[in-house]
């Protein structure tokens, strides 16, 4: 029994050099299926979203820029992984965490795709949001540019050469107007951008969040044949890290609709309903109540 346990230790620990050999980073880069990556965020340089990429028989296709330095360290991860050209990087939303690395793919050769509606809200709030950015450092924009998707779907778009097949496809206004989401069906993997979160990071304040519609969107997420869910933020999931989340909405949704009903203002809501029971989504308590105060002037309207 010892000499087994012996080995299973030494056969376990033999991976993990390989593991760290392969990516340099075991703990962030992840080969999720054949020519399926995923680099989890890194929260202390600032590169607070995950991201994905594709290899497709001639080319990559990226899921979310996240910001300058996160693209660039995902670039740096995605190079140990495959030669092939960067051709596409999809971003699920148009949120700086998101998004504002555009620029360093399309200089690597990558054309930005997203929602047309997506596209929209970049043009008309980004520009607002690069400039007001307070970063310094190496995480202050100025040393890098804007750039907006260059090409955008209605309603989907899909790559498939043969071996991968990945539908991008518009399911907001949720989190935001324009959210899409990336799935392989033959894997049965989905990239949900913020849509779907496995921590504390919620955020219904963006304008046009529409917090109803987003129960039901992932209503619509979890009747698809997912057996791995990447989230925006947090560990790797699977399909019923969707209903979660769910509850937590629908339970803000729910308790909102009572308090205003009860005459209460959005500060007494926001005071008097605990969401923190919802784990991991309610933890934050002080941004449950600003997601309270956002769901409360939506629906008081």
């Amino acid at each position: 029994m010892k000499r087994s346990v012996l080995i299973c230790l030494f056969s376990c620990l033999l991976l993990i050099a390989f593991y760290h050999d392969s990516f340099g980073q075991p703990s962030l880069v992840h080969e999720i299926a054949p020519g399926v990556f995923v680099r989890l965020a890194e929260p202390e340089k600032k590169i607070i979203a995950n991201a994905g990429w594709v290899v497709f028989r001639d080319y990559v296709l990226v899921i979310d820029a996240n910001y300058p330095w996160g693209a660039r360290a995902i670039l740096a991860d995605l190079r140990k992984t495959t030669n092939k050209p960067v051709r596409f990087a999809f971003d699920t939303h148009y949120h700086a965490d998101h998004s504002f690395g555009n620029s360093v793919f399309v200089d690597a050769g990558a054309t930005i795709v997203c929602s047309q509606d997506c596209t929209e809200e970049s043009k008309r709030k980004n520009p607002t949001a690069w400039n007001k950015d307070k970063g310094t450092g190496e995480f202050d924009l100025k040393q890098w540019r804007l750039e907006h998707p260059q090409a955008s779907f209605p309603d989907r778009m899909t790559f498939d050469d043969g071996e991968h097949r990945v539908e991008l496809t518009r399911v907001g206004p949720a989190h935001t107007l324009g959210d899409a989401v990336a799935y392989l069906p033959k894997e049965r993997i989905l990239f949900t951008g913020d849509l779907c979160v496995t921590s504390a990071a919620n955020n219904l304040a963006d304008p046009d969040a529409n917090p109803e519609n987003w129960v039901k969107t992932l209503d619509g997420l979890e009747r698809m044949n997912v057996a791995t869910l990447i989230p925006g933020h947090g560990p790797i999931g699977n399909r019923d890290s969707i209903q979660p989340q769910r509850k937590y909405l629908a339970a803000m949704i729910e308790g909102v609709k009572t308090g205003i009903q009860k005459g209460q203002s959005a500060d007494e809501v926001a005071q008097s309903l605990d969401l923190t029971g919802y784990h991991p989504h309610g933890d934050k308590a002080a941004g449950n109540q600003v997601s309270i105060k956002a769901v409360y002037a939506k629906l008081k309207h």
